[in-house]
Protein backbone atom coordinates (compact mmCIF):
# COMPACT_ATOMS: atom_id res chain seq x y z
CA UNK A 1 0.00 0.00 0.00
CA UNK A 2 1.31 3.46 -0.91
CA UNK A 3 2.17 6.18 1.76
CA UNK A 4 -0.18 8.47 -0.15
CA UNK A 5 -1.45 8.06 -3.22
CA UNK A 6 -3.33 10.80 -5.60
CA UNK A 7 -6.13 9.34 -7.23
CA UNK A 8 -7.95 11.64 -10.56
CA UNK A 9 -6.20 14.71 -8.75
CA UNK A 10 -7.66 17.66 -10.64
CA UNK A 11 -7.87 21.60 -9.69
CA UNK A 12 -9.58 24.17 -11.86
CA UNK A 13 -9.15 28.17 -11.06
CA UNK A 14 -12.29 29.12 -12.83
CA UNK A 15 -12.04 28.05 -16.91
CA UNK A 16 -8.36 26.98 -16.29
CA UNK A 17 -7.09 23.70 -15.48
CA UNK A 18 -4.10 23.76 -13.14
CA UNK A 19 -3.89 20.44 -12.94
CA UNK A 20 -6.00 17.30 -14.81
CA UNK A 21 -6.79 14.21 -13.30
CA UNK A 22 -3.54 12.76 -11.90
CA UNK A 23 -2.66 9.91 -10.95
CA UNK A 24 0.50 9.62 -8.06
CA UNK A 25 1.60 7.33 -5.63
CA UNK A 26 4.55 7.32 -3.05
CA UNK A 27 5.87 4.56 -1.30
CA UNK A 28 7.03 4.25 2.09
CA UNK A 29 10.86 4.72 2.79
CA UNK A 30 11.64 6.47 -0.71
CA UNK A 31 12.80 9.91 -2.34
CA UNK A 32 10.51 10.75 -5.64
CA UNK A 33 10.58 14.20 -6.85
CA UNK A 34 8.30 16.08 -9.26
CA UNK A 35 9.87 18.05 -12.04
CA UNK A 36 8.59 19.77 -14.87
CA UNK A 37 9.04 22.92 -17.13
CA UNK A 38 7.95 26.19 -14.99
CA UNK A 39 4.22 26.24 -15.59
CA UNK A 40 3.67 22.73 -15.51
CA UNK A 41 1.33 22.49 -12.27
CA UNK A 42 3.85 21.20 -9.91
CA UNK A 43 3.33 23.72 -7.21
CA UNK A 44 -0.57 23.65 -8.10
CA UNK A 45 -0.58 19.92 -7.11
CA UNK A 46 2.18 20.25 -4.30
CA UNK A 47 -0.74 22.49 -2.36
CA UNK A 48 -3.19 19.88 -2.80
CA UNK A 49 -1.02 17.10 -0.94
CA UNK A 50 -0.84 19.83 1.98
CA UNK A 51 -4.18 20.35 1.69
CA UNK A 52 -3.87 24.53 1.38
CA UNK A 53 -5.87 23.50 -1.99
CA UNK A 54 -8.85 21.64 -2.10
CA UNK A 55 -8.91 19.88 -5.57
CA UNK A 56 -11.60 20.14 -7.98
CA UNK A 57 -11.83 16.48 -8.07
CA UNK A 58 -10.54 13.20 -7.54
CA UNK A 59 -9.42 11.54 -4.11
CA UNK A 60 -6.11 12.21 -1.48
CA UNK A 61 -5.29 8.87 0.59
CA UNK A 62 -2.88 8.52 3.52
CA UNK A 63 -2.16 5.10 4.08
CA UNK A 64 -5.52 3.95 2.69
CA UNK A 65 -7.61 6.50 4.29
CA UNK A 66 -9.32 8.98 2.28
CA UNK A 67 -8.10 12.97 3.70
CA UNK A 68 -9.01 14.82 0.81
CA UNK A 69 -10.83 18.21 1.75
CA UNK A 70 -9.26 17.95 5.30
CA UNK A 71 -7.79 21.24 6.61
CA UNK A 72 -3.56 22.14 6.51
CA UNK A 73 -3.71 21.34 10.51
CA UNK A 74 -5.71 18.02 9.86
CA UNK A 75 -2.57 17.32 7.18
CA UNK A 76 0.24 18.22 10.11
CA UNK A 77 -1.64 16.38 12.80
CA UNK A 78 -2.16 13.01 10.08
CA UNK A 79 1.94 13.31 9.27
CA UNK A 80 2.56 15.40 6.27
CA UNK A 81 5.12 18.35 6.20
CA UNK A 82 6.77 20.40 3.92
CA UNK A 83 8.73 23.42 3.43
CA UNK A 84 8.30 26.16 0.75
CA UNK A 85 9.27 27.23 -2.13
CA UNK A 86 10.26 30.48 -1.07
CA UNK A 87 11.43 30.60 2.75
CA UNK A 88 8.37 31.32 5.01
CA UNK A 89 10.11 31.80 8.48
CA UNK A 90 9.35 33.94 11.52
CA UNK A 91 11.65 36.46 10.65
CA UNK A 92 11.34 38.43 13.77
CA UNK A 93 11.18 35.21 16.11
CA UNK A 94 14.50 33.14 17.31
CA UNK A 95 15.48 30.17 15.44
CA UNK A 96 14.17 28.08 18.62
CA UNK A 97 10.93 29.73 18.41
CA UNK A 98 10.36 28.86 14.70
CA UNK A 99 10.99 25.02 15.53
CA UNK A 100 8.89 25.03 18.68
CA UNK A 101 6.08 26.22 16.58
CA UNK A 102 6.52 23.37 14.09
CA UNK A 103 6.67 21.51 17.90
CA UNK A 104 3.43 23.07 18.72
CA UNK A 105 1.39 20.36 16.90
CA UNK A 106 2.80 17.35 18.77
CA UNK A 107 1.91 19.43 22.36
CA UNK A 108 -0.55 18.25 24.27
CA UNK A 109 -1.82 21.14 26.25
CA UNK A 110 -5.12 22.61 26.43
CA UNK A 111 -6.85 25.83 26.91
CA UNK A 112 -7.35 24.76 30.93
CA UNK A 113 -3.70 23.93 31.22
CA UNK A 114 -2.51 26.89 29.28
CA UNK A 115 -4.16 28.66 31.94
CA UNK A 116 -3.22 26.83 35.34
CA UNK A 117 -0.14 25.94 34.62
CA UNK A 118 0.46 22.81 36.02
CA UNK A 119 4.09 20.89 36.64
CA UNK A 120 2.53 18.64 33.47
CA UNK A 121 2.84 21.81 31.02
CA UNK A 122 5.90 23.30 32.21
CA UNK A 123 7.77 19.41 31.76
CA UNK A 124 6.35 19.15 28.30
CA UNK A 125 7.84 22.50 27.18
CA UNK A 126 11.18 21.74 28.48
CA UNK A 127 10.44 18.33 26.20
CA UNK A 128 9.55 20.13 23.39
CA UNK A 129 12.76 22.83 23.74
CA UNK A 130 14.49 19.62 23.63
CA UNK A 131 13.17 18.23 21.21
CA UNK A 132 13.58 21.77 19.16
CA UNK A 133 17.33 22.04 19.97
CA UNK A 134 18.42 18.40 19.00
CA UNK A 135 16.23 19.49 15.88
CA UNK A 136 18.50 22.57 15.55
CA UNK A 137 22.10 20.21 16.20
CA UNK A 138 20.38 17.39 13.61
CA UNK A 139 20.52 20.02 10.43
CA UNK A 140 23.67 21.92 11.13
CA UNK A 141 22.92 24.66 13.47
CA UNK A 142 23.78 24.12 16.27
CA UNK A 143 22.34 25.50 19.96
CA UNK A 144 24.97 28.56 19.28
CA UNK A 145 22.06 29.75 16.41
CA UNK A 146 19.20 29.02 19.18
CA UNK A 147 18.82 32.84 20.41
CA UNK A 148 19.65 34.24 16.92
CA UNK A 149 16.69 35.86 15.24
CA UNK A 150 15.99 33.79 11.98
CA UNK A 151 16.13 36.99 9.22
CA UNK A 152 19.82 36.75 10.67
CA UNK A 153 20.66 33.88 9.07
CA UNK A 154 22.52 33.03 5.96
CA UNK A 155 20.09 32.12 3.02
CA UNK A 156 21.52 28.34 3.38
CA UNK A 157 21.05 28.44 6.84
CA UNK A 158 17.50 29.58 6.66
CA UNK A 159 16.57 26.72 4.27
CA UNK A 160 17.70 24.40 7.04
CA UNK A 161 15.80 26.06 9.80
CA UNK A 162 12.31 26.01 7.60
CA UNK A 163 13.37 21.89 6.97
CA UNK A 164 14.16 21.54 10.86
CA UNK A 165 10.16 23.32 11.59
CA UNK A 166 9.27 20.68 9.39
CA UNK A 167 11.08 18.16 11.70
CA UNK A 168 9.32 19.18 14.31
CA UNK A 169 5.95 18.02 13.46
CA UNK A 170 7.57 14.19 13.62
CA UNK A 171 6.09 13.72 10.17
CA UNK A 172 5.91 10.65 7.76
CA UNK A 173 6.01 12.22 4.55
CA UNK A 174 8.20 15.49 4.16
CA UNK A 175 7.68 17.52 0.87
CA UNK A 176 10.37 19.32 -0.16
CA UNK A 177 9.51 22.93 -2.75
CA UNK A 178 13.27 23.19 -4.44
CA UNK A 179 14.66 23.13 -1.41
CA UNK A 180 18.07 23.78 -3.49
CA UNK A 181 16.35 26.61 -4.91
CA UNK A 182 19.70 29.73 -5.21
CA UNK A 183 21.88 28.24 -3.20
CA UNK A 184 25.72 27.45 -4.92
CA UNK A 185 26.99 24.09 -5.93
CA UNK A 186 28.21 23.59 -2.84
CA UNK A 187 25.38 24.51 -0.83
CA UNK A 188 23.37 22.26 -3.03
CA UNK A 189 26.27 19.48 -2.57
CA UNK A 190 25.63 19.40 1.20
CA UNK A 191 21.68 19.65 1.23
CA UNK A 192 21.44 16.73 -1.74
CA UNK A 193 23.50 14.58 0.89
CA UNK A 194 21.40 15.88 4.34
CA UNK A 195 18.28 14.96 1.88
CA UNK A 196 19.39 11.02 2.25
CA UNK A 197 20.34 11.58 5.79
CA UNK A 198 16.67 12.34 6.61
CA UNK A 199 15.67 9.67 4.74
CA UNK A 200 18.18 7.19 5.99
CA UNK A 201 18.24 8.21 9.90
CA UNK A 202 14.94 9.51 10.40
CA UNK A 203 13.37 7.00 8.60
CA UNK A 204 11.02 9.52 6.33
CA UNK A 205 9.37 9.61 2.95
CA UNK A 206 10.45 12.61 0.85
CA UNK A 207 9.14 13.65 -2.07
CA UNK A 208 10.17 17.22 -3.74
CA UNK A 209 10.06 19.38 -6.46
CA UNK A 210 12.94 20.40 -7.71
CA UNK A 211 14.34 21.93 -11.07
CA UNK A 212 18.47 21.37 -10.62
CA UNK A 213 18.33 17.71 -12.56
CA UNK A 214 22.05 16.93 -11.48
CA UNK A 215 19.99 16.81 -7.29
CA UNK A 216 16.98 15.18 -9.32
CA UNK A 217 18.88 12.24 -10.85
CA UNK A 218 21.26 11.69 -8.14
CA UNK A 219 19.03 11.03 -5.38
CA UNK A 220 15.75 10.00 -6.37
CA UNK A 221 14.45 6.56 -6.31
CA UNK A 222 11.36 7.95 -8.43
CA UNK A 223 10.56 10.80 -10.87
CA UNK A 224 7.36 11.72 -12.03
CA UNK A 225 7.10 14.70 -15.04
CA UNK A 226 4.26 16.84 -15.60
CA UNK A 227 3.64 19.15 -18.33
CA UNK A 228 0.25 21.42 -18.48
CA UNK A 229 -1.28 20.11 -15.74
CA UNK A 230 -0.93 16.39 -16.53
CA UNK A 231 1.36 13.61 -15.49
CA UNK A 232 3.39 12.52 -18.44
CA UNK A 233 5.75 10.23 -17.33
CA UNK A 234 7.06 8.42 -14.54
CA UNK A 235 9.64 5.82 -13.40
CA UNK A 236 13.15 5.54 -12.25
CA UNK A 237 16.06 8.29 -12.77
CA UNK A 238 17.21 6.55 -15.94
CA UNK A 239 14.10 5.73 -17.75
CA UNK A 240 12.86 9.26 -16.85
CA UNK A 241 16.34 10.98 -18.27
CA UNK A 242 15.37 8.62 -21.91
CA UNK A 243 11.50 9.45 -22.23
CA UNK A 244 10.90 11.11 -25.54
CA UNK A 245 7.92 12.74 -23.75
CA UNK A 246 9.90 13.92 -21.19
CA UNK A 247 12.33 15.11 -23.48
CA UNK A 248 10.07 17.12 -25.85
CA UNK A 249 9.29 18.86 -22.97
CA UNK A 250 12.32 20.32 -22.05
CA UNK A 251 13.81 20.44 -25.53
CA UNK A 252 10.71 21.43 -27.66
CA UNK A 253 9.30 19.37 -30.48
CA UNK A 254 12.35 20.37 -32.72
CA UNK A 255 15.18 19.47 -30.89
CA UNK A 256 13.12 16.36 -29.42
CA UNK A 257 13.39 15.20 -33.02
CA UNK A 258 16.42 15.95 -33.92
CA UNK A 259 17.86 13.79 -31.08
CA UNK A 260 15.62 10.87 -32.12
CA UNK A 261 17.80 11.34 -35.75
CA UNK A 262 21.21 11.78 -33.58
CA UNK A 263 21.76 15.44 -34.00
CA UNK A 264 24.53 16.61 -32.19
CA UNK A 265 23.45 19.91 -30.48
CA UNK A 266 19.99 18.58 -29.33
CA UNK A 267 22.24 15.68 -28.07
CA UNK A 268 24.41 17.82 -26.17
CA UNK A 269 21.77 20.03 -24.48
CA UNK A 270 19.75 17.21 -23.58
CA UNK A 271 22.41 15.45 -21.70
CA UNK A 272 23.37 18.99 -20.11
CA UNK A 273 19.77 19.40 -18.82
CA UNK A 274 19.25 16.22 -17.45
CA UNK A 275 23.00 16.27 -15.58
CA UNK A 276 22.19 19.41 -14.54
CA UNK A 277 24.74 21.51 -16.25
CA UNK A 278 22.24 23.50 -18.71
CA UNK A 279 19.85 25.88 -17.47
CA UNK A 280 16.35 24.32 -17.83
CA UNK A 281 14.25 26.20 -20.73
CA UNK A 282 12.12 28.88 -18.77
CA UNK A 283 8.44 29.36 -19.50
CA UNK A 284 5.18 30.33 -17.26
CA UNK A 285 5.17 30.39 -13.58
CA UNK A 286 3.80 27.42 -12.21
CA UNK A 287 0.17 28.49 -11.43
CA UNK A 288 -0.57 30.00 -8.14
Amino acid sequence: MPLLEARQLTMRFGGLTAVKQVNFAIEQGTISSLIGPNGAGKTTFFNMLTGIYVPTSGRLMLEGREITGVTPDRFTSLGIARTFQNIRLFSNMSVLENVLVGRHSRLKTGLIGTLLRPPAVYREERQAEQKALSLLNFVGLGASKAQEWAKNLSYGDQRRLEIARALACEPKLLLLDEPTAGMNPNETAELTRFIHRIRDELQLTILLIEHDMKVVMGISDRVSVMEYGSKIAEGTPAEVRANPRVIEAYLGKEDAEELVHGGSEAVARNAGIMAGTEALPLQDSDYA
